[in-house]
C-alpha cells in the first residue's frame, strides 16, 4: 500500500522533467554547490539551514545531478541515512534507486549491492520487483541499456544474502517471465544459501526451475545441489540426480564424485563407493588429494592394508601432496604391518610430515623405523638432518652426515644444502662455506639454492657487501635466478637502507616474469624510511 501510494506521488511528480517547484530547484542547486565545493563539512551541524526543508524532491534532483561527483553524492547519501536525529528526512525508495543508478553506470557494482541491501533490509522501502522496475521506468532509468537486468540480478542475489527466499523466488519469476537473463552465478549464490540454511526442498526446487528455464547449469550449481541432498542422507537422489543431469550434457567432476563417494563411505555402502570409481573411470575423472584422502581413510577403517599403501604410492607416484590425516592413517597401518614397506615410501611419509610442520613426528618416525632394522638411505638421513639444523642442533646433524659416508654412501646436492642452510640461517657462515668447499672438492656443484642459503646468512647478519659479491657470483656462472633469491637480496638490502639497488633488483624481478611477494613489497617501503 505504501509502495502504491509512493509510486502515484512519483507520476503526479516526474523527478526528471522540470523541477517541481523553483524553490526545490534552488535549495537542490544551493545544496549541490555546497557538496561540490566544501563537501559534508557545511552540513554537519545541528543548524544546517540547508536541511531544514529537506525533502524527497530535493535530494532527489540532489543526487540526480550529474554535475556533483559520485563520491560526494555517496556521502551524502550516507550522512542521511545516519543522522535521523537532526535531520528530518530519510533517503527513500526513489533517493535509493538514483543512487543505485549513478553507481550502474560508474560500474562500480559492489557497492551498488550495499545501497539495494539497505532496500531489502528495510521494510518501510523493500517492495514487489515490478513495482521496483515500475519506479525505474518513471525515473527513466531504463533507457540505460542492461540497467533493469543488473538490477533483478543483483537483487537476487542479495536477497539470497539476506536469507529473504521468498522475494528471491519472486524476482527469478519475474525475470524468467519477461525473459531477461539469469546469472548462473547468482543462482549458485542463490543455492548456497539454501543449502545453508538447510532449505533442501527449495534449494531442488530452485534447481529444477534453472534446467526448466534454460537457465544456465554448471557442474558446480549441480555440485552444490547433490552436497546438499547427501547432507540430508537423501545419496540415492542425489546419485540420480548426477546421472540425470549427466544426460543432458552435464558432466560431474572429481568434487561431485567425491561427495557422493563421502555419502556412500558414511552409508557403509562400499557397493555404491565401487559403482562411484567405475563412473570415474569411464567418465576419465582424476583422483584428486581429497579422492585419494577418503579412499585411503576408508580402505584403512576397513583393515584393507594392502589398498592403503598401493593408493599412498599411486598418490605420491602422481605427485599429489598428502595433508597429515593421509599420513597418520599411513603411519598407524605400516606401523601395525612392522615397517615391511621399502625405503621409499618410509622416505615419502617422513618428509611429508616434516613439510607439514610436524618435525618431531617425521624424527621419530625415521629413528623408529632405524630401531626396527630398516636401513636409512641419503634420503632418510637427509631428513633427519635437516630437522636437526632447524632446531639448531648441529651436534646431531653433524654426526648424521658422518654416518652417511660411514654407511657406504655419500652425501648428495640435497644434503650439502640443507646443512648450508641451517648453518647460514643461525650466523654459522664459517661452516657453510667450509661445507660449499667440500662441494666442490667432491665434484657437486652449488646450485641455486646453495647461493640462496648462502646469501640469505650474510643479508640476515647485515654483511651486504659479501651477499652483493655472491648474487653477482650466480649471475656470472648462468644459474637461474629465482624468487627466493631476489627476495633474500632485496629484503638485506632494503633492511639497510640501500633503496636504488633495491628497487633496481626489484625491476629485473618483475622484468624476468618473476612475481614478487609480500616480503618483498615490505622491505621496498621499509627501505624507503631508512634512505
Amino acid at each position: 500500500m505504501a509502495t502504491q501510494k509512493l509510486l502515484q506521488t512519483f507520476k503526479k511528480t516526474p523527478i526528471t522533467a522540470s523541477p517541481t517547484s523553483l524553490s526545490n530547484s534552488e535549495m537542490a542547486q544551493k545544496i549541490a554547490k555546497t557538496l561540490i565545493k566544501a563537501g559534508l563539512k557545511p552540513f554537519e551541524t545541528t543548524n544546517s539551514s540547508l536541511l531544514s526543508n529537506l525533502d524527497s524532491h530535493i535530494t532527489n534532483l540532489v543526487f540526480s545531478n550529474p554535475n556533483v561527483p559520485l563520491h560526494s553524492c555517496l556521502n551524502f547519501f550516507n550522512f542521511l541515512r545516519k543522522n535521523q536525529s537532526f535531520v528530518s528526512h530519510k533517503p527513500d525508495l526513489q533517493s535509493h534507486l538514483s543512487v543505485v543508478f549513478r553507481l550502474f553506470k560508474a560500474r562500480r557494482f559492489a557497492e551498488m549491492k550495499r545501497i539495494l541491501t539497505y532496500v531489502a533490509m528495510d521494510s518501510d522501502l523493500r517492495c514487489p520487483v515490478a513495482n521496483l522496475v515500475s519506479l525505474v521506468e518513471e525515473s527513466g532509468f531504463n533507457n540505460e541499456p542492461n540497467f533493469v537486468e543488473k538490477l533483478c540480478d543483483m537483487l537476487f542475489r542479495v536477497y539470497a544474502d539476506c536469507n529473504l527466499f521468498e522475494q528471491g523466488f519472486r524476482v527469478f519469476d519475474y525475470m524468467v517471465s519477461y525473459e531477461l537473463k539469469i546469472d548462473d552465478r547468482s543462482c549458485i549464490v542463490f543455492l548456497l544459501a539454501l543449502k545453508r540454511c538447510d532449505k533442501m526442498e527449495a534449494c531442488l526446487g530452485l534447481f529444477k526451475r534453472m534446467v526448466e528455464f534454460n537457465v544456465e547449469v554448471t557442474v558446480y550449481s549441480l555440485t552444490i545441489v547433490i552436497d546438499g541432498l547427501c547432507k540430508r542422507r537423501r545419496v540415492k537422489r542425489a546419485k540420480d540426480l548426477m546421472i540425470e543431469m549427466a544426460s543432458k550434457g552435464i558432466k560431474p567432476n572429481v568434487v561431485t564424485y567425491n561427495t557422493l563417494i563421502n555419502a556412500y563411505i558414511k552409508r557403509m555402502d562400499f557397493d555404491g563407493v565401487n559403482e562411484m570409481l567405475r563412473l570415474m573411470e569411464v567418465d576419465k575423472v582424476a583422483f584428486n588429494a581429497a579422492t585419494y584422502t577418503l579412499l585411503i581413510d576408508w580402505h584403512g577403517s576397513s583393515g584393507k592394508i594392502n589398498e592403503v599403501e598401493r593408493m599412498f604410492e599411486e598418490m605420491c607416484e602422481k605427485g599429489i601432496k598428502a595433508d597429515i590425516h593421509v599420513y597418520t592413517v599411513v603411519q598407524v597401518i605400516m606401523e601395525k604391518k612392522g615397517f615391511e614397506n621399502d625405503i621409499y615410501t618410509l622416505n615419502t611419509i617422513a618428509d611429508g610430515l616434516r613439510k607439514l610442520n610436524q618435525p618431531e613426528e617425521a624424527k621419530r618416525w625415521l629413528l623408529t623405523m632405524i630401531e626396527n632394522g630398516m636401513a636409512p638411505n641419503v634420503v632418510s638421513y637427509t631428513t633427519l638432518i635437516d630437522i636437526y639444523c632447524k632446531e639448531g642442533n648441529f651436534v646431531e646433524a653433524k654426526k648424521l652426515f658422518q654416518e652417511i659416508k660411514k654407511a657406504g654412501a655419500e652425501p648428495n646436492a640435497v644434503t650439502y644444502n640443507v646443512l648450508i642452510d641451517g648453518h647460514s640461517k643461525k650466523g654459522r657462515m664459517k661452516e657453510a662455506y667450509e661445507l660449499r668447499d667440500e662441494m666442490r672438492a667432491k665434484g657437486i656443484f652449488p646450485d641455486i639454492y646453495t647461493y640462496t642459503s648462502l646469501l640469505h646468512g650474510e643479508c640476515i647478519f647485515g654483511k651486504l657487501d659479501d651477499a652483493v659479491e655472491l648474487f653477482n657470483e650466480v649471475r656470472q656462472k648462468g644459474l637461474p635466478l629465482n624468487v627466493v633469491t631476489y627476495t633474500a637480496i632485496i629484503s638485506g638490502l632494503s633492511k639497510e637502507g640501500r633503496s636504488e639497488e633495491a628497487f633496481k633488483l626489484y625491476d629485473e624481478m618483475t622484468e624476468a616474469g618473476l612475481t614478487p611477494d609480500d616480503r618483498v613489497y615490505t622491505s621496498l617501503v621499509s627501505s624507503l624510511h631508512k634512505a
